[in-house]
């Protein structure tokens, strides 16, 4: 389904100096009251938070704002955000894209997953290094804050909405989340949102999700990563094998990352038919994101941050058996040799 607007598509994002108050006025402009709006995301808690925060900025100004994501959504603190705020969200493969009229993407762009490839998408609204290809009726990349739920929150500030705790307690947790509590890549804006959000955000909420992280499963997946724990000079290096979920690699480069002689982070696995490498550094001149894509992104997808990358290679674009868990692991202990 091809959105068929007559508005005329942006080939690049705003310009700084376009005011707020002016791109809100452009974004309320790409719908109309009878549209149906679909916002896809790959969920995590600041793509979530995002959407939530679009659909209440056109909360009476469209028929309807539907999310979908991409991604299987296994993370128990993911999960635990979901059931406690209640949020509403369906996977893409319950999309009947027949029903909708505009389409919308947040915390990503159409590049970012072969899943949002086959739409022509009338907003896109990231935070991501921006892509030719992001092209859209209203396109807003802003690259340098380090959460999307910050610059939706400008979007209801901006427009004079007053969010609920709800909404606040997502948008608050999804700057902490991707901020790594402002340990990561960003700016004043970020810190401005988050303390504007903290005064309407469930602290207790906040609380309850932060503590469903850790569970039976992951503890077992600690276990095996101190079990595969190597150290290649400064960079800590653990092959998870194939793992079910792969978020868990995002949560131990998270945690491993705290070790005082690790300056880098590198987890990898496989899940399904691709192999996955997390990259988390803590120095002040090393750009993960940029590194990912240097060592593989001839092979697959990769890109981020400057604190947190990651590369999806499938399998089939492998020159080794990548099924055998020991040439796994040399295959991408070879490839950090070349940081």
């Amino acid at each position: 389904m091809i959105s068929e607007g007559k508005s005329v598509a942006m080939a690049h994002p705003f310009a700084k100096s376009v005011s707020q108050a002016e791109r809100c006025r452009r974004l309320g402009e790409v719908v109309s009251a009878e549209d149906v709006l679909a916002v896809n995301i790959n969920a995590d808690p600041d793509s979530i938070a995002s959407a939530l925060a679009l659909k209440r900025f056109f909360w009476r100004k469209v028929k309807k704002v539907l999310i979908y994501h991409i991604n299987p959504i296994k993370r128990a603190d993911n999960l635990a955000l979901i059931k406690l705020l209640k949020i509403d969200l369906k996977h893409i493969r319950n999309l009947d894209s027949g029903q909708i009229t505009k389409w919308g993407i947040v915390d990503s762009q159409p590049h970012h997953d072969e899943k949002f490839f086959k739409y022509k998408y009338d907003i896109i609204i990231d935070h991501h290094p921006p892509d030719p290809d992001s092209v859209g009726t209203f396109v807003d990349i802003r690259e340098a804050y380090g959460a999307n739920s910050s610059i939706m929150t400008e979007y209801l500030r901006a427009a004079k909405i007053k969010p609920s705790p709800r909404l606040a307690t997502a948008l608050f947790y999804g700057i902490k989340t991707d901020t790594d509590n402002f340990t990561r890549s960003s700016i004043p804006n970020d810190i401005g949102a988050f303390r504007y959000l903290y005064q309407f955000t469930n602290i207790n909420i906040i609380k309850k999700i932060e503590s469903s992280e850790m569970t039976k499963k992951t503890l077992a997946s600690f276990k095996a990563a101190i079990d595969n724990l190597e150290f290649l000079k400064e960079k800590a290096f653990i092959h998870m094998g194939r793992v079910n979920d792969p978020d868990i690699l995002v949560i131990i480069a998270d945690f491993f990352l705290k070790m005082g002689e690790a300056t880098w982070c590198i987890v990898s696995g496989i899940s399904g038919q691709k192999l996955i490498v997390i990259f988390r550094n803590a120095g002040f001149r090393l750009d993960s994101g940029k590194m990912a894509q240097k060592l593989f992104g001839q092979m697959g997808s990769a890109g981020g941050h400057k604190s947190a990358g990651r590369a999806e290679i499938p399998l089939h674009e492998m020159s080794v058996d990548i099924q055998d868990p020991t040439r796994a692991r040399q295959f991408v202990r070879e490839k950090i040799r070349e940081m």
